[in-house]
């Protein structure tokens, strides 16, 4: 009988992460720098937002949830009080517009301001010192904690009507793709979308988003970045968590436009 050969390879073990599209580009990052280190498992990441992710923990198609903000007592109730918490990073919603309307002298609004441009009540430029031109009000789908965050913190209630919207974006990267696309927009976005000057990253109720003022909270839109399970982790997904927590974890976060914890 002929000897085996000795050049077999362990599979990898899966570990599937999805959701949040404000946490994806941190997942994608780590996990690039996590593959390569070890050799036991496989991190595969996919989007869909925070609702999605935290929907696949639940029903055991995902082994984490990338959430941009906390579970909530609805999912608790749908799905069982099994979520578990890992705080992996900062972010801050920037509230961004086209570089036109910057440029011509819009860099700065109250929250009661970009609340009344939501609501429908302010609906051109000019209303805010900007040029004679409508405002296209870009938004996140339902689902989004971006959204979530923003109808919370600058609407007042989660579940707030936004009639001002003009077009729904179903991630961070459209929402950018509009304002960038546009000459007269204005959309909120994670940070990390928002660092590299193509939008006018609109200073809020006089401050600045930062990573200094993401972390210390004086920027209001300020949230905490999440990789949750639900139950005990499994082997895999615990160590996705312990790297991205870890000291090369948090380097990529840093590396990718987050605030590290």
């Amino acid at each position: 009988m002929g000897a085996i050969g000795t050049s077999m390879v362990m599979a990898k073990e899966t570990v599937r992460v999805s959701g949040s599209t404000t946490v994806l580009p941190l997942a994608e990052g780590g996990a690039e720098v996590f593959n390569g280190d070890q050799s036991d498992f496989q991190a595969l990441i996919t989007g869909g937002g925070t609702g999605v992710g935290m929907k696949n923990i639940a029903e055991g198609n995902s082994d984490i949830a990338l959430a941009s903000r906390e579970v909530t007592s609805e999912e608790i109730s749908n799905f069982g009080d099994k979520f578990q918490e890992n705080l992996v990073g900062y972010d801050g919603i920037v509230i961004g517009v086209s570089k036109q309307i910057y440029d011509a002298g819009v860099t700065s609004l109250t929250k009661d301001q970009v609340k009344k441009i939501y609501s429908g009540e302010v609906t051109n430029w000019k209303e805010l010192g900007g040029p004679d031109s409508e405002i296209l009000v870009v938004a996140r789908e339902q689902g989004s904690g971006t959204r979530d965050t923003f109808n919370e913190d600058v609407m007042d209630d989660k579940k707030a009507e936004t009639p001002g919207v003009s077009t729904v974006a179903g991630s961070n990267a459209e929402v950018r793709t509009a304002i960038t696309g546009s000459n007269k927009a204005i959309g909120y976005l994670g940070f990390s979308y928002a660092e590299d000057g193509a939008i006018g990253a609109i200073t809020l109720d006089g401050v600045k988003p930062t990573a200094e003022t993401i972390k210390d909270g004086s920027y209001e839109l300020a949230r905490k970045l999440y990789f949750y399970t639900f139950g005990d982790a499994s082997p895999g997904a615990q160590a996705f968590i312990d790297f991205m927590i870890g000291a090369d974890g948090q380097k990529v976060a840093e590396e990718y436009g987050f605030v590290p914890l």
